[in-house]
């Protein structure tokens, strides 16, 4: 008899589970509360996946021999606590991926900050070096998608905490930690371990084969290192010491310890920023992983551009810079943001709060922010935090009254930074919609 696997959740990660689980042999029935885009419910009809949407109907989700749950279901949802109690087990899609892949290796990225720029760095690297491989993951297309429509020898899969949630046996080849700072707390119960231990899960099945790639300076991932034991073979990247495997930048100078070994000044760096210096080198590191030389990282490493709604120069207007940074979704984001910062800066910030502390804001808003534009439905947290810090708050209830008020607000020679510290569910659709309003807005000025 056929397994029986129901995917919740009709996003881009639960339409290619179904199309993978199709493909394997699985008895499959997808389920979203939600209602589905119409390219999604083609592609479930077209390959004669039964599906529902705009409800979940328990008696054809309890009779699963399987639940794939999205990573946006929470563990809070009532359907899920129901499921858990009748201990059906819940997989993540990584865990299916992982079943299906065949030989194909995996790097796999996790971190509060610079995953997506790291994993896209990584990708460039290694296509540039000539690998046959796929950007996957909460980048790029899905990965059980690509496994079933355009399978490739080596997947670079970006991958959050709550794709780590629910894994039993997922082990990526190479894993990448660029850090650990609190967010998503409100997924978390508000406990920061919690989601520590979410985050640590990427190394949890690895073996003495496997490799991990992780910030030495970090140091909530140093604390936590002991209390999450792995077997695999550890690489710290570090600014602070000279490290004997791994990578560490030294006066300037960038020095990668394994294969080849390779030394580059971070002014060749394409990517800018302190904190762009981490990324780079855990990308540099995990590629000469995968067999890429030294030739070939230096090239990719000063030949990468940044990426949409991660500090991208929207335009000059009258000797104002605006910069969209609307993935910047936590406070640690906006801090690298404005810590790169070399002129006066407007801040755009706000949307939906997820436990946020601008505490850790203050002293970089103090140095570096003359106005702050509030941009969401509830802005008070943030009036209450940089009260008396900036002489400069107002409120805007749009991308383009925000964008217009910051341009009244800031003279030549400043920058209207969109950083928010923010989710934006409140006001757009996601912050690729948050980031593409803003730069319509500018470019209407």
């Amino acid at each position: 008899m056929k397994k029986r696997i129901v995917i919740l959740g009709g996003g881009e990660s639960g339409v290619g589970a179904a199309l993978l689980c199709k493909q394997q042999g699985y008895d499959v029935f997808l389920s979203d509360g939600g209602i589905l885009k119409e390219s999604y419910r083609n592609e479930l009809i077209e390959n004669d996946i039964a599906f529902e949407d705009g409800l979940h109907s328990e008696a054809n989700i309890l009779n699963a021999d399987e639940i794939l749950k999205s990573p946006g279901i929470p563990n809070t949802n009532k359907l899920v606590q129901e499921i858990r109690k009748r201990n059906i087990p819940i997989i993540s899609e990584m865990e299916l991926a992982y079943r299906h892949k065949g030989e194909s290796k995996i790097i796999g990225i996790t971190g509060s900050n610079g995953k997506t720029t790291t994993t896209s760095l990584i990708y460039h690297i290694c296509k540039s070096g000539g690998l046959n491989c796929a950007l996957v993951g909460n980048i790029g297309i899905s990965i059980t998608k690509q496994i079933a429509l355009d399978p490739k020898p080596l997947y670079v899969v970006e991958i959050s905490s709550f794709q780590l949630d629910d894994i039993f046996s997922f082990r990526p080849d190479v894993a990448v930690l660029t850090n650990i700072t609190e967010d998503h707390l409100d997924r978390y119960d508000h406990d920061f371990e919690k989601y520590i231990a979410s985050k640590f899960n990427i190394v949890k099945n690895q073996t003495d084969q496997d490799f991990f790639i992780y910030n030495a300076d970090d140091p909530v991932t140093v604390k936590y290192l002991n209390q999450h034991p792995f077997h695999s073979k550890p690489l710290p990247i570090s600014m602070q010491k000279e490290q004997p495997k791994g990578a560490f930048i030294t006066n300037g100078i960038m020095k990668l310890k394994h294969g080849e070994g390779l030394s580059m000044s971070i002014y060749d760096f394409a990517l800018k920023g302190k904190h762009n210096q981490y990324n780079t080198m855990a990308a540099a590191v995990a590629s000469s992983l995968v067999g890429i030389r030294k030739d070939r990282i230096r090239d990719a490493v000063s030949s990468f551009e940044s990426l949409a709604h991660r500090m991208e120069k929207v335009a000059t207007v009258r000797g104002i810079d605006f910069i969209n940074d609307s993935k910047a979704t936590n406070v640690n984001s906006t801090w690298f943001a404005l810590e790169s910062m070399e002129k006066p800066v407007t801040i755009i910030l706000g949307g939906v709060d997820k436990g946020n502390d601008y505490e850790l804001l203050k002293d970089m808003v103090q140095e570096k922010v003359k106005t702050i534009v509030c941009m969401g439905i509830d802005n008070v947290k943030i009036h209450a935090a940089f009260q008396g810090v900036v002489k400069n708050i107002v409120d805007a209830g749009s991308a383009e009254e925000a964008v217009r008020k910051a341009y009244a607000l800031s003279e030549k020679g400043d920058v209207v930074l969109l950083s928010p510290a923010c989710a934006s569910f409140d006001l757009f659709k996601n912050y690729e919609d948050r980031g593409d309003q803003f730069k319509k807005a500018v470019k209407e000025l």
